[in-house]
């Protein structure tokens, strides 16, 4: 039995993010142990979840894993828990925009769409700011009976004063839906942004800590902690077993080095779990920090984060730089996503960088690429095989020249390749949950082995 809830919206900006991790944080405070979740392939806010239950956050997405992994990797994921809180994404219904076989539709990995997949209740957060109470209970009538949820509460955010808030429960709880907190509006949880959206946890620190701290507080003092567990416990029963990243094989354990700190700081917890159960010691290193690979790297994963907000203290960082292309070029595996493409170009924005794809720069771009991305491999690499067929997604705001190399990664539009296949090297833009691909890491383990 896993005690579950998604914490929902009408729309992005309305506090989803406030609100979960402000409640995994009140009921860890109690003594919980929490599971915290997120709907879709966002790396920040897991972060910062991750700071509010002190275990990892983790995602789930209908669209990257097949909606056959959601039980499982929740499962997986809550192991050990008392409740897990799953934080949705955008809007409730807003899904992709088609599913993965082609039908169109836009619910396919929506919040909803998880919520019915995982078979738990919803917490509706309506920012109420700028509307009376009916128009709040309009807003959530048509929320509970677009779609097949079940609606099991509401929490108001930024309400404006105590008339205001019970202006706004009455109307609500008139449509028999129970009104489980109220917020008000506090500068003092605001969660800095730029340019791919919240600033991660891993770079604010001790800030962060303390902000999560104190939307733990307001989360507790405003909200009905006990009526949100029950409502969590009446999920019922999974079936089926938990998702499972292997068991190691006997013999060799290769070190498989992956880049962390402030300017890598995303990647699945899963993929460094699929790892080590293909028979890997995966052994963290911060590449502003540390002058040298883990000893015995034999392997490299780099993934995503904000290479190019710390370009100039990566480049200082010479002596990393020299044995991450040493490796490179002593045909060890290197995978490599977004961040970890631009860390192994000449330059980025001007500054050197690792010189493993020696004609390729980057630069910031004047536009954000995101979206879900149906990919086919176009090379073999020590992740794919020529042909084999990929999901994954982009989020970033730079560009490459070239966008790919005379053997490019993968294909995923008419406009071309993308990537850079050199030798036992893979990297480009496409990040991937391997959950859907375990193949991934075992080859991956396998070559540095």
């Amino acid at each position: 039995m896993v005690a579950r809830l998604v914490v929902a919206a009408p729309a992005s900006g309305s506090g989803k993010t406030t609100v979960a991790t402000g409640l995994m944080a009140a009921f860890a405070a109690r003594g919980l142990t929490v599971s915290p979740h997120k709907v879709g392939p966002d790396y920040i806010d897991p972060g910062y979840h991750a700071l509010a239950a002190g275990r990892p956050g983790r995602n789930l997405d209908a669209w990257l894993s097949g909606e056959d992994l959601l039980v499982p990797l929740l499962k997986h994921g809550a192991a050990g828990a008392d409740v897990a809180v799953i934080e949705g994404v955008m809007g409730l219904y807003d899904g992709a925009t088609g599913r993965p076989g082609g039908d169109s539709g836009g619910e396919f990995a929506s919040t909803a769409h998880v919520a019915r997949l995982l078979d738990a209740p919803v917490v509706l957060v309506v920012d109420a700011s700028a509307a009376a109470g009916r128009s709040v209970a309009a807003l959530v009538h048509g929320f509970a009976s677009y779609g097949e949820i079940r609606l099991g509460g509401v929490v108001l955010n930024r309400v404006g004063s105590d008339a205001h808030e019970a202006m706004c429960r009455e109307a609500v709880e008139a449509l028999g839906v129970p009104v489980l907190g109220a917020l008000r509006r506090r500068d003092d949880v605001a969660k800095p942004s730029r340019h791919l959206g919240l600033v991660p946890a891993a770079e604010r620190s001790a800030e962060a800590v303390a902000t999560v701290a104190r939307l733990g507080e307001l989360v507790a003092a405003s909200c009905d902690l006990d009526a949100l567990l029950a409502l969590a416990r009446t999920a019922p029963p999974l079936t089926g077993a938990a998702w499972d990243p292997g068991t190691p094989p006997p013999g060799e354990r290769p070190v498989i080095a992956v880049a962390g700190g402030p300017a890598f700081t995303f990647g699945y917890a899963e993929n460094e779990e699929l790892l080590a159960g293909a028979g890997a010691d995966v052994v963290r290193f911060d590449p502003l920090r540390d002058e040298k690979l883990p000893a015995g790297t034999r392997g490299l994963v780099i993934g995503g984060g904000f290479p190019e907000v710390y370009a100039a203290e990566l480049s200082e960082n010479v002596p990393l730089r020299a044995e991450v292309a040493a490796l490179a070029a002593s045909g060890a595996p290197v995978y490599a996503e977004c961040a970890g493409l631009l860390y192994l170009a000449r330059d980025l924005d001007g500054a050197p960088m690792c010189g493993v794809l020696p004609d390729v720069s980057g630069v910031m771009a004047p536009r954000l690429a995101l979206g879900y991305r149906a990919a086919v491999a176009i090379n073999d690499s020590v992740v794919a095989r020529t042909g084999e067929r990929v999901r994954g997604h982009e989020f970033h705001r730079t560009r490459t020249t070239p966008a790919h190399g005379p053997r490019g990664a993968w294909q995923w539009s008419p406009a071309g390749p993308e990537g850079f296949v050199r030798g036992a090297c893979v990297a480009s833009y496409l990040h991937l949950h391997w959950a859907a691909t375990p193949w991934s890491a075992r080859r991956l383990v396998e070559e540095a082995r």
